[in-house]
């Protein structure tokens, strides 16, 4: 459900400057982002269910103002890190330009990492921050913004450093290639700003390219991403001869010019080749914003034609609204359009003061969530939501959104209830820091020697308040991997720290072939993680057969009336349950496809046992008889039952239950599921046919076949165990010219035969097959 922003109405002030600042401003109770109790309370006790209200100051307005935290976030190869390279050169915050894959070897200051240089990938989210003269569309003057930047991955196997960068963030850049639109990571990328309800403003890059678009662009954000979208911006000149925009707000031609585009040019006057287009798309803007601004749809039924400044004040209000994306038009390696770009960021993104933002007090769970406000006079609250091993410890990303975060002040982890000393408080450029003394609410900072986990919130002491983590998607793909020679302590240590930086890497030792298992999100996240271990911790591994993800499934209901007992002298064991199995969907109340109901009446079996059958239940679930995976889509309800007032205990019904579901787990039919992958694959046109029948040999069912000028997008959906290898088959196929992404989409169950050959193999593992 999405849970609009509510934004105190004359925002006009915002867009001013500080010629006419409120004295106060009362930060709406509505949740942006949901938060839970923590683990453990704090032992404060609050007797009252009302928590203070917090007034921002005027020094805290005059500053949170000028404040944005962004995002820049896309599909593979839409030109992230290039534009936020564009950003730190225009605001000065760095003296060169570099390329992803420039032949000067040096790369881009956000690709801090070796690998990514290599590679001409982002691996992990870089932040930054730079100080940029915005100018206004309503009032024409120039303003200082302080601006965070993030920049994301765009890789699917890497989704967990973009979900967490937009968990923290209050507004971001979408980013879209003129040629390809919108691709399967763009869904990806939106559906994770909705999740944690992130304004967007959309910039089509890559205007430069021949068969750019824009408006097939603009169109499929309508259509695909069922958000309502405008381009602000038209283009003056097409493909290798673009050379600047038209503003559609303001009504001025943008030009860029001098040294790699360093000068803003603007001209009242509009190029005769482009005026009746920019009329056009004007109009078509008006028209977007009258859908879901009532001011302009009043305005437009009264026939009256909006004014720049109502155009621009209706735009904002939309944007941080999640009702509208503005849409701008560029190319950063051209160096052009990006600076208006910036000014867009600062007039149409939200301040820290409008993203409403809720805790819950871990001393009254069930009271409602408290909002926090970005008062500096506040209690403390800061969420870590980032981890790095760097050269000086363990460096934790954090947000402040409430309070001021100093360096040797001490704060408590909500989590764990532990009180630690913040020894080192920096702001991060890339792989570079600056030491501060104290940061306020709305920034965000990185502290060293802080023991914590990605997620955890942190407080001055005074509040018992907590929030809640990111989403953390399930790995799909595992490995065994084990270390060449002899094994090291470095081994263990370097699995220790990626599992601790990355919630989406897992390690276990499979308990029957006693091999060290890593699981991640695909096979290039895996791949970089053995990679980093050679070179960062000089130990060279060897990999086994990737492993997919398999789950069973119940298809059919089943009842089990099951008796554990055991005596052996003394106190025996006793329990008795009734009760059956059924297949269950996945319930979005619990946010699970699993669930144990217990319609115990008159006592059957005592309220103190029922845990105990609920815990043998999920235990039974952990791993099925059919192929030794994980059950999933399964509910149990427990109807009745006995017990002995002296033989009985939690032991005996943890037993008995997990006894009595595997007794009838193969009377409910299980089936096993694989995961399905959408998979896309961009080619040049003439391979067409062999893209598809490449795709149909791994049993991939076509979704979607698209041909624009001369490539094609392709999108099916393929079960991952057929995936493997499939970029070497792809570039035999398209001569080395096609490429493709892939992104978990579900479980489907597997065809019968393979179903039989997954449980005979499992099968011939048992200890009695060995035998």
């Amino acid at each position: 459900m999405q849970i609009p922003r509510r934004v105190p109405t004359p925002w006009s002030w915002a867009l001013k400057g500080t010629r006419s600042l409120p004295t106060c401003l009362l930060v709406s109770c509505v949740g942006r982002r949901a938060a839970s109790a923590a683990a453990v309370a704090r032992k404060t006790s609050h007797s009252s269910l009302e928590s203070p209200k917090y007034e921002l100051s005027e020094a805290d307005i005059r500053r949170i103002n000028f404040q944005r935290n962004i995002g820049v976030s896309a599909h593979i190869d839409s030109g992230k890190t290039t534009l936020t390279e564009r950003i730190l050169y225009y605001t000065g915050r760095i003296r060169d330009i570099h390329e992803v894959r420039g032949r000067d070897a040096v790369g881009a200051k956000m690709d801090s990492m070796e690998l990514e240089r290599e590679k001409g990938i982002t691996i992990q989210s870089a932040a930054t921050f730079c100080d940029w003269n915005a100018t206004s569309p309503i009032t024409g003057d120039k303003d200082k913004y302080a601006i965070n930047i993030i920049d994301t991955p765009g890789h699917v196997d890497f989704t967990i450093e973009v979900e967490r960068a937009l968990r923290v963030l209050d507004g971001a850049i979408l980013v879209l290639c003129a040629v390809a639109g919108v691709q399967s990571q763009t869904t990806t990328v939106d559906r994770q700003m909705r999740r944690y309800n992130v304004p967007r403003i959309s910039f089509v890059n890559k205007m430069d390219r021949p068969g750019a678009n824009p408006w097939r662009v603009i169109n499929q954000i309508r259509t695909k991403l069922k958000i309502a979208a405008a381009a602000v911006q038209v283009p003056i000149g097409v493909e290798d001869e673009l050379r600047g925009v038209v503003d559609l707000v303001r009504w001025k031609a943008v030009y860029n010019e001098g040294e790699k585009g360093i000068n803003v040019v603007e001209s009242d006057e509009i190029p005769a080749e482009v005026l009746e287009l920019a009329k056009e798309k004007r109009v078509e803007l008006i028209e977007q914003l009258a859908e879901v601004d009532e001011q302009i749809g009043d305005l437009i039924l009264c026939d009256e034609m909006p004014t720049n400044v109502q155009i621009a004040e209706a735009i904002r209000r939309a944007t941080v609204g999640l009702k509208f994306s503005p849409v701008f038009l560029g190319s950063a390696i051209k160096n052009t359009a990006v600076q208006p770009l910036l000014d867009g960021v600062c007039s149409y993104l939200a301040n820290p003061a409008e993203s409403t933002v809720t805790a819950h007090d871990t001393t009254q769970p069930a009271a409602p969530p408290i909002s926090l406000v970005p008062a500096s006079e506040a209690p403390l609250v800061a969420l870590a939501f980032k981890l790095e091993e760097g050269r000086f410890g363990q460096l934790t990303y954090m947000r402040v959104y409430q309070g001021t975060l100093k360096k040797g002040s001490y704060v408590f982890n909500a989590r764990t209830d532990k009180k630690v000393k913040v020894p080192r408080l920096v702001r991060m450029h890339s792989n570079e820091m600056e030491d501060i003394d104290s940061i306020g609410p709305g920034e965000i900072c990185a502290v060293f020697g802080v023991e914590c986990s990605s997620g955890d919130t942190f407080t001055d002491g005074t509040t018992s308040f907590s929030m809640t983590s990111m989403y953390v998607p399930e790995p799909v793909i595992s490995l065994a991997i084990k270390p060449i020679g002899q094994e090291t302590p470095n081994f263990s240590r370097a699995l220790s720290r990626f599992q601790k930086e990355d919630p989406t890497f897992k390690v276990h030792i499979d308990p029957e072939s006693k091999e060290t298992i890593i699981s991640g999100m695909g096979e290039l996240h895996l791949e970089i993680y053995v990679e980093r271990m050679r070179r960062e911790y000089n130990v060279a591994c060897t990999t086994g057969k990737p492993r997919v993800a398999y789950r069973e499934a119940v298809t059919q209901r089943a009842d089990f009336h099951f008796t554990h007992k055991k005596q052996t002298g003394g106190a025996g064991q006793f329990a008795r349950v009734i009760g059956y199995v059924e297949p269950m969907e996945f319930d979005p109340e619990i946010g699970r496809d699993t669930q144990f109901e217990s319609l115990i009446m008159g006592g059957a079996i005592p309220s103190n046992y029922i845990p105990a059958c609920e815990k043998g239940f999920f235990e039974a679930l952990e791993k099925g008889t059919l192929s030794g995976n994980p059950i999933v889509g399964c509910r149990m309800v427990l109807q009745d039952g006995s017990y002995h007032i002296v033989d009985s205990s939690e032991l005996a019904f943890r037993i008995a239950t997990i006894s009595a579901f595997r007794e009838i787990y193969m009377q409910t039919r299980p089936i096993i599921l694989e995961p399905i992958m959408t998979v896309e694959v961009v080619a040049p046109s003439e391979f067409q046919s062999a893209v598809i029948g490449s795709l149909n040999q791994r049993r991939g069912t076509i979704l979607d076949s698209e041909v624009r000028d001369e490539e094609f997008v392709c999108t099916a959906e393929v079960p991952l165990n057929d995936m493997f290898g499939y970029s070497s088959q792809l570039r035999g196929v398209t001569q080395g010219k096609g490429e493709f992404s892939m992104e978990y989409r579900t479980h489907m169950p597997v065809l019968p035969i393979i179903q039989k050959e997954l449980a005979e193999a499992y099968r011939r593992t048992l200890p009695q097959a060995k035998k």
